[in-house]
């Protein structure tokens, strides 16, 4: 037996590829199956099941692709409705690959479906869980994103939740792994850990939400405490989960289109895409295409672009690095942004050659910044999480966190000049490529964000929890 993590950083999403006596399973498959196949033929192994533990929000499951090509059956929970051919598995139901067993454990309350697999060893054991977006290292599911669907609010589906944990998990024994379905970063819990593997005796001793003497009204007062609102492509990816989606292949000879700097701008013209840039915040400062936004590709790429862009429909054209096209159509399709028209041929020098026009972001140093900024008269906008601005912030500065953008840029006065930094640029250009985009024009963003100001002589405030308002 062998159980192989496939951990993408981007998504902080762990699939699992299990194998056993030539036989594997697959549980929770990223959007491009190719990588799977791989794995399959150069094992020599035949897929025999695809286990999914729910309809997932954050990102396109490979599911509906990867049963079309192997033949292997798609395996949920109880409640899972699929408008494609699948298997629901009652509780507790077992499925033999190999020499092993896969136990379906139903633990609803992230959704109603959630379903934790257990596996079961050659000889009969409890050997490990993957637990979905049940139970986390260090957290567990929020149970907010299924409440539409389940006609439930949070705190019904919380209970449930504190149920599922304490009646099907929490019985296993300590030894027991845990694999789940995300790590740190992922916007479906709050707490997670930065490590992606642990044991039921771990988290029942060190997760806040498995404490043995924690009451359900407990529980469901500090899970739901602090929740932030979901992206709003979530709901999106739950369906395109449920329904099934176009073909990653078809997607990825879309967005592989390769066009002029003519093709480019007429096509914009006609379709009304959004020009997606995703160079460098320090390559896009220095020339752009007008009206694009830059997310670089080298951070959290796709989920800012679905926090961001939303719409999973929404045509999109490509400007890239060049060679990086690919890997760039890849992390948009894992979201679902599959209306794809193509790419600029040559990336942006193409642009520049072909004498189109070009705009920039008027970007300082943070010691230019220190210099020239008037703590108490100049108005400095801090687009940080809470929680960065909260730990330390250059003081009289205003927090206004990146992901909400949408609601807070209708408060700014475009007449008026401000600062605006992140913690080290990334977020702060995608901001300023917002606003220049929406006609702002008025302001000065700074290079290398919080991390360059910290070193410089001005004054700083820390451990202020409530974010000044913005006027």
């Amino acid at each position: 037996m062998q159980i192989e993590q496939i951990y993408t950083g981007c998504l902080a999403q762990g699939a699992y590829y299990i194998t056993s006596n030539g036989e594997a399973a697959i549980i929770d498959p990223l959007r491009e199956i190719q990588p799977y196949l791989d794995r399959l033929e150069r094992d020599q192994v035949k897929l025999k099941y695809i286990f999914e533990t729910h309809f997932h929000a954050d990102f396109v499951s490979g599911h509906v692709d990867l049963s079309r090509e192997t033949g292997a059956p798609i395996v949920y929970g109880p409640n899972a409705k699929c408008e494609f051919e699948c298997i629901s598995a009652t509780d507790g139901q077992k499925f033999t690959i190999g020499n092993i067993k896969i136990k379906v454990l139903h633990t609803p309350g992230h959704t109603m479906e959630s379903t934790t697999f257990l596996l079961i060893d050659e000889n009969g054991k409890d050997h490990a869980i993957f637990s979905g977006d049940t139970l986390f290292i260090g957290d567990v599911g929020r149970p907010d994103l299924a409440q539409k669907a389940a006609h439930m609010t949070q705190e019904q589906l919380a209970a449930i939740l504190y149920h599922s944990l304490r009646d099907k998990v929490m019985t296993l024994a300590d030894d027991v792994i845990v694999y789940p379905a995300h790590g740190a970063g992922s916007a479906c819990g709050k707490n997670m850990s930065k490590e992606t593997v642990s044991t039921i005796g771990n988290q029942k001793a060190t997760n806040y939400a498995l404490r043995a003497d924690m009451t359900e009204a407990e529980f469901v007062q500090e899970v739901t405490e602090g929740l932030l609102p979901p992206p709003a492509y979530f709901g999106m990816n739950v369906a395109m989960n449920k329904k099934g989606y176009e073909s990653f292949e078809n997607v990825l000879h879309l967005g592989m289109r390769a066009l002029s700097a003519t093709e480019f701008e007429v096509a914009a013209e006609e379709t009304g895409a959004l020009i997606l840039d995703t160079r460098k915040n320090t390559d896009f400062a220095k020339g752009f295409i007008p009206q694009s936004i830059n997310i670089g590709i080298d951070g959290d790429f796709a989920p800012w672009v679905g926090a961001l862009v939303a719409d999973v429909k929404q045509p999109i054209l490509i400007v890239s690095e060049v060679g990086q096209e690919e890997e760039t159509v890849t992390r948009l399709s894992r979201v679902g942004f599959d209306n794809l028209i193509g790419h600029l041929e040559g990336g942006f020098d193409a642009w520049a050659k072909a004498g189109k026009e070009i705009d920039t972001v008027n970007r300082i140093t943070a010691e230019q910044f220190a210099k020239e900024v008037k703590i108490g008269e100049s108005k400095v906008i801090d687009v940080r999480k809470e929680n960065e601005y909260c730990a330390e912030h250059v003081e009289e500065s205003f927090s206004k966190p990146l992901a909400s953008i949408n609601d807070w840029i209708k408060d700014i006065n475009p007449k008026k000049h401000f600062y605006l930094h992140c913690a080290g640029g990334y977020r702060s250009m995608i901001a300023a490529s917002i606003l220049e985009a929406r006609g702002f024009r008025n302001f000065t963003e700074i290079e290398g964000g919080f991390n360059a100001i910290a070193k410089t002589n001005l004054p700083k405030t820390d451990f202020v929890c409530q974010s000044k308002v913005l006027k």
